[in-house]
């Protein structure tokens, strides 16, 4: 047994009042967590786990094997946990320094509190650490017609190198022209619904009866590539990805007033007007939800186009003299 694994064994030993024996395989580390003791084991071994986590309540003594979501990591025999924020235990493998050897197992976030009330079991979730600058993905949300799809594109196309755009997962049949894996991933229902049962999905939505979503893995391919990734989707999946593990930076895009954005809805003449009656009335619930507090950190006015996107500039710190290094690797976490 490694040293890390005997020293949280003398300490978990000393912690026990009540007389419960921690007993450890090979491999093995454990945290407590309130209540609760998580076993980690760093092996494949399914004689010892199949799933690499078990945890013993320190009030009755019982085990639980909990349901994991998320990607378990492959074997790392020599590892050290410590605990962060009380919610999620960072996991480091020795003597390796590649950026898989930083992992994290969430315990008491608020996506696992979700999951297991939805789920009632014991739930607990991988994420990986990557290592580098630290650079948010981008959350922008906003009602149609108010110009984020511009604000968007300016972006891209003055930092193509800096910024990417996370493709998201629909259930419906491609259109004339559409690209798997360009406009939409297309997927088949029942998988997308096993993959989000799986905790695989950051947002989603059915609309029309398809399932619309967005992926852990779709915003890793972007990060994966140094490029920070940029998220256009509405309020509702704007909340579905702030209660989630992925730190990102969320803004709000408004028009000056309701008044205006009908003008310019009804300006680009390619909807009918039961369409734009339609549109109008989401617009209206999306900027009501957009003022709900703890949900975005920006809020933009889109009055002038030009001078809202300086303003985005300036909240993302970015100017056009920037370099990019295009070997920058980002933090996110995923399931």
């Amino acid at each position: 047994m490694g040293k890390a694994s005997e020293f949280f064994v003398d300490d978990l030993q000393r912690s026990f009042s009540n007389g419960f024996d921690l007993k450890l395989n090979d491999f093995e580390t454990a945290v407590v967590v309130g209540s609760k003791t998580y076993v980690i084991c760093g092996t494949d071994d399914p004689t010892i786990t199949s799933s690499g986590v078990r945890i013993l309540s320190n009030l009755t003594g019982e085990w639980v094997i909990p349901t994991v979501l998320g990607t378990k990591p492959e074997s790392f025999k020599g590892h050290s946990c410590v605990l962060l924020n009380k919610d999620k235990i960072l996991i480091i493998e020795h003597n390796s320094k590649s950026n898989e050897s930083v992992w994290f197992l969430e315990v008491d976030t608020q996506f696992i509190r979700d999951q297991k009330k939805k789920l009632k079991t014991e739930v607990v979730g991988w994420s990986k650490g990557v290592i580098g600058n630290v650079e948010r993905p981008l959350v922008i949300s906003g009602p149609s017609g108010v110009g984020k799809g511009t604000l968007i594109n300016m972006l891209m196309k003055e930092f193509p190198s800096m910024f990417g755009f996370s493709v998201s997962h629909t259930t419906r049949a491609p259109r004339e022209k559409e690209q798997n894996g360009v406009h939409y991933h297309f997927i088949k229902r029942d998988v997308m619904e096993e993959d989000i049962r799986s905790g695989k999905f950051l947002e989603f939505a059915s609309v029309h009866g398809n399932l619309y979503g967005t992926s852990i893995e779709s915003v890793d391919v972007v990060s994966d590539a140094g490029k920070r990734c940029i998220l256009d989707i509405d309020v509702q999946g704007a909340r579905s990805v702030r209660a989630s593990s992925l730190e990102a930076i969320f803004i709000f895009v408004c028009p000056p007033s309701f008044e205006e954005l009908e003008k310019r809805l009804r300006a680009r003449g390619t909807e009918t007007e039961e369409q734009i009656q339609k549109r109008l009335r989401n617009a209206k619930a999306e900027l009501e939800q957009g003022n709900s507090p703890d949900l975005f950190d920006h809020i933009l006015v889109n009055s002038d186009l030009e001078a809202c996107y300086k303003r985005l500039k300036d909240i993302l710190g970015i100017s056009e003299c920037m370099s990019i290094d295009p070997t920058t690797r980002f933090l996110i976490y995923h399931r």
